[in-house]
C-alpha cells in the first residue's frame, strides 16, 4: 500500500510541478515498484488513475476559465474513438512486446521534454475546413496513442491544439485535460471489461496522485523561474526509466 500511494504521489507531484509527461511513469512504477506482474493490468490500472487525476485538474482549470469548451468537447469525443481502438489493439499484443514499445515511447517523450515547451502561434485561427481537419487528425492520433499505451497523451495534445487552433498555452493545457481524462477512462473501461484493472491498487494510486498533485502545484508557483530546469531534470528521469524498461523487456523478449 505504501509503495502504491507513494508511486501515485510521485506521478501527481511531477504532473503538478512540470505539467505533461508525468503520467508516463505510471506503468513502470506499477510494474517495478508496486509489483504488478502483468503489463496489461498495469496499463489498465494506470489509465484509470491518469483519468481521475486529469479530471481533477480539469475542474480547476475550468473554474479559472482556461477551457475552450467547444474544442475540448469535439477533441475529446473524436479522440475517445481513437482511444477505444488503440486500447483494443494494445490488449491484443503480447504484454512484453507492448512494454518494449512503451519504453521506446518514453524515449520520445523524454526527448521532447528536453526542449523548451514553446509552440509559435499567431493567435486564434478561423474555424474553417483546414482547422477542423487538423483538429480531428490530432485528436484521433492522440487518442490511439493514449489508448494503446495507457498514457495521458498531454505531450501530444497540448502542442496539437495550439497548432490546430492557435489557442494560448494556458488554454491548451486546460482544454487538453478533458481529452486526457476521457481517453484514460475509455482505455480503463476497455481493459476493465477484460478483467485487466486492479481496482484496489487504482484507488490507492489515485489517492496518492491527488495529494502529490496538490503539493506539486504549490511548489510550481515557488519554482516557476526554474521550470525549464525542472522539466529537463524530469526528462532525464524519464530517459533513465525508459532505459530500464527497455533493458528488462528486451531481456524477457530475447531471453537475455
Amino acid at each position: 500500500m505504501l509503495a502504491t500511494v507513494g508511486s501515485g504521489g510521485l506521478v501527481g507531484l511531477m504532473l503538478g510541478l512540470v505539467g505533461g509527461g508525468g503520467s508516463i511513469l505510471a506503468t513502470p512504477l506499477l510494474i517495478y515498484i508496486v509489483g504488478i506482474a502483468q503489463p496489461h493490468v498495469a496499463i489498465g490500472t494506470g489509465a484509470l488513475a491518469v483519468s481521475i487525476n486529469a479530471f481533477a485538474n480539469f475542474a480547476g482549470h475550468a473554474w479559472k476559465g482556461h477551457v475552450w469548451w467547444r474544442c475540448a468537447i469535439v477533441f475529446a469525443l473524436l479522440g475517445t474513438l481513437g482511444a477505444a481502438l488503440g486500447s483494443t489493439l494494445g490488449k491484443a499484443i503480447d504484454g512484453t512486446q507492448l512494454l518494449f514499445l512503451f519504453g521506446l515511447v518514453m524515449v520520445v517523450v523524454g526527448g521532447l521534454m528536453l526542449k523548451p515547451r514553446r509552440v509559435a502561434t499567431s493567435g486564434p485561427r478561423p474555424v474553417d475546413m483546414r482547422m477542423c481537419v487538423t483538429t480531428a487528425a490530432v485528436a484521433l492520433v492522440s487518442g490511439v496513442a493514449s489508448g494503446f499505451f495507457g498514457i495521458g497523451g498531454g505531450f501530444l495534445i497540448v502542442p496539437g491544439l495550439i497548432i490546430a487552433t492557435g489557442m494560448p498555452m494556458i488554454n491548451a493545457v486546460g482544454t487538453s485535460l478533458l481529452a486526457v481524462g476521457t481517453f484514460g477512462l475509455a482505455t480503463a473501461l476497455n481493459y476493465a471489461m477484460s478483467g485487466l484493472v486492479d481496482w484496489r491498487v487504482a484507488a490507492e494510486f489515485i489517492s496518492g496522485g491527488i495529494a502529490g498533485g496538490a503539493i506539486g502545484m504549490l511548489l510550481a508557483t515557488r519554482l516557476s523561474a526554474r521550470k525549464n530546469l525542472l522539466s529537463r531534470i524530469f526528462a532525464a528521469v524519464i530517459l533513465v526509466v525508459a532505459g530500464y524498461v527497455l533493458y528488462r523487456s528486451a531481456g524477457d523478449l530475447w531471453g537475455g
